[in-house]
């Protein structure tokens, strides 16, 4: 009986101690479970099943000890071992949680193991990060921060209206010619303007390109262009956008200079230039006009003005700045000088104007933020000062708020349909960043493909679209990233055409249409397959900048309902107000 009772005991014990080890590993299953599918962790790259995604398959079950070499070692993994900052424990359970996948085994012995070989590769660490730092390390250690960033910022600005003028005049005017199309009732068409110096090295043999710019427009429906008109060889200069009119009567595209040799090629940039309207039935230009400076990018504001911004400014010129269509008058804007920095490009939400800005000093004028990226991907330079945009409010015209964002010589910002957020792509650092427009929190900085251009959202904002130009960085980028909208997470890489620039969605809300500026076409995808569903080729090799889809209605009166800019004229399809072809 003796006997029997103590097996008795011993058969208790021993269930006891099993109960015990089991409660144990289901306390760490639910840790590990909470930590790999917290927001910006282990999912992001590992899938949420660990299959992979832009990282490997995990499902082999990592031990605790080479999680932890690789958030020390991988460079991927930086920001992930910041936001985790995992003791022990934490990544003993993220080891056994990951086992759970393929329903590899788990006993207490096991997790015993992985303790005792987990405390021997924090002791290597320890050992081996032990060096000597120089002043210098210190200094730049203490600097180069995001948080320093933040905590450093001081205005650049000046304080108060920064409002300036400039007075434009007209050079010529020409006769606008014939119709070259007669609109359809109901129906919607896309504009584009194409320089002559598209990239021949990635066309076909013997490709040559147009001996002048051309304003061109096609059926947005059958995605074919109808008509073309190609400018005077002398009134070509370098082309970098489409812009309109918000009634979609007439496109603006830069031209030469007057009374000088026209200009072609890239690095004729910074050389004053004019504008030049373009009647966008004839396709054929009606007047040359002075802008105090050379035409960037341009989009519809307000429905109202259109909102330019300047390459080169002539002495008395602006940097950005707003036209009256109705009077080809340009009613104010804003100078560098008064922004605190060299400004690249503008954005608007049709409340306020979004310019992209560059800290000065790395190279001369407009070319400081693009040669300064230049030099850091080259490692002439290791680290640049802070970018920012400046936020303006057009009515007082004052800078209201500046945003700092975690990345090098930012190209494009997006705005989301409700003025929540906006999208900063960084082609120097080859990210994108989600910025609060309100508080000015950075919501999530991820990466994208090489050096990163525009970029769209897609219909429903789950979505950002990025083209990986790799201009910048001196690659031929051909890639679209694909990233998710909410965490920053890539979902999908889309092999497209050379030195795609410009990402818009349709105003049918179902289509991305990329512009190649080294193929000379532009690449047609469905959002929601993600396919590529055409490609149209630009007349004589074009490269096409920017876009513009415009509205003719039942009585065929135009209006614009997107451009560069984002949608107008009522049109949006976030807020459910598409146009179907």
């Amino acid at each position: 009986m003796i006997r029997h009772k103590s097996l008795a005991i011993l058969i208790t014990g021993l269930a006891a101690t099993q109960v015990f080890a089991q409660v144990n590993i289901d306390a760490m299953i639910k840790r590990g479970e909470e930590l790999y599918h917290a927001p910006a962790s282990c999912t992001v790259c590992h899938s949420k099943t660990g299959e992979g995604l832009i990282g490997p398959d995990i499902t082999y079950g990592p031990t605790p000890a080479q999680i932890f070499e690789q958030l020390q070692n991988n460079p991927q993994m930086a920001a992930l071992a910041q936001e985790l900052k995992a003791n022990n424990e934490d990544l003993i359970a993220l080891s056994v949680y990951i086992r759970t996948f393929a329903d590899l085994e788990i006993t207490e012995n096991m997790t015993a193991d992985f303790r005792a070989k987990l405390v021997a590769a924090r002791a290597r660490m320890e050992t081996d990060l032990i060096f000597p730092k120089t002043e210098r390390d210190k200094a730049v250690e203490e600097i180069q921060t995001w948080d320093s960033v933040i905590a450093d910022w001081q205005r650049r600005s000046k304080v108060g209206p920064i409002f300036s003028t400039y007075e434009s005049r007209v050079v010529a005017t020409f006769d606008a010619g014939k119709p070259k199309f007669k609109p359809k009732k109901n129906h919607t068409y896309f504009y584009e303007n194409v320089g002559n110096s598209a990239n021949l090295s990635v066309l076909e043999p013997g490709a040559t390109n147009a001996k002048s710019s051309q304003v061109v427009v096609g059926d947005a429906e059958s995605r074919k262009v109808i008509a073309s008109y190609e400018l005077p060889v002398s009134l070509r200069a370098a082309v970098h956008t489409t812009a309109m009119s918000p009634d979609g009567k007439y496109v603006y595209i830069v031209g030469s200079k007057p009374d000088s040799e026209p200009t072609n090629q890239i690095r004729a940039l910074d050389a004053p230039a004019t504008l030049i309207k373009v009647d966008a039935l004839t396709l054929q230009p009606v007047r040359q006009m002075t802008m105090g400076g050379r035409l960037h990018h341009g989009m519809v504001f307000r429905d109202r003005y259109v909102l330019l911004d300047t390459f080169a400014r002539d002495p008395d010129g602006l940097d950005v700045m707003l036209l009256d269509p109705e009077s080809d008058k340009i009613i104010g804007g804003v100078r560098d000088e008064d922004l605190g920095g060299s400004s690249y490009t503008a954005y608007t939400d049709d409340k306020y104007i979004y310019v992209l800005m560059e800290p000065v000093g790395y190279a001369s004028h407009r070319s400081t933020g693009m040669l300064g990226a230049i030099n850091l991907y080259k490692g002439k330079i290791t680290t640049m000062k802070p970018f920012w945009v400046a936020k303006i409010d057009p009515d007082s015209w004052e800078v209201v708020r500046e945003y700092p964002y975690p990345g090098f010589r930012g190209d494009w910002i997006v705005i989301d349909a409700n003025s929540e957020f906006m999208y900063v792509t960084a082609a120097g650092t080859s990210n994108v960043s989600k910025i609060n427009l309100e508080s000015g929190e950075v919501v999530w900085a991820a990466a994208a493909g090489i050096s990163p251009y525009g970029a769209s959202l897609n219909a429903d904002e789950t979505e950002i679209w990025i083209a990986n130009k790799g201009e910048t960085t001196g690659h031929f980028g051909r890639t679209l990233s694909v990233l998710s909208a909410d965490t920053g997470q890539q979902i999908a890489t889309l092999f497209s055409g050379y030195e795609v620039d410009h990402v818009l969605l349709s105003p049918n809300g179902k289509e991305m249409w990329a512009t190649s500026n080294g193929e000379g076409r532009i690449y047609v995808y469905d959002t929601e397959t993600r396919e590529q569903i055409s490609v149209i080729g630009m007349p004589q090799n074009g490269d096409p900048h920017g876009l513009v889809w415009v509205h003719y209605d039942d009585t065929r009166t135009p209006r614009v309902v997107r451009d560069q800019g984002g949608f107008r004229g009522g049109i949006n399809p976030a807020l459910g107000i598409a146009i179907d072809y």
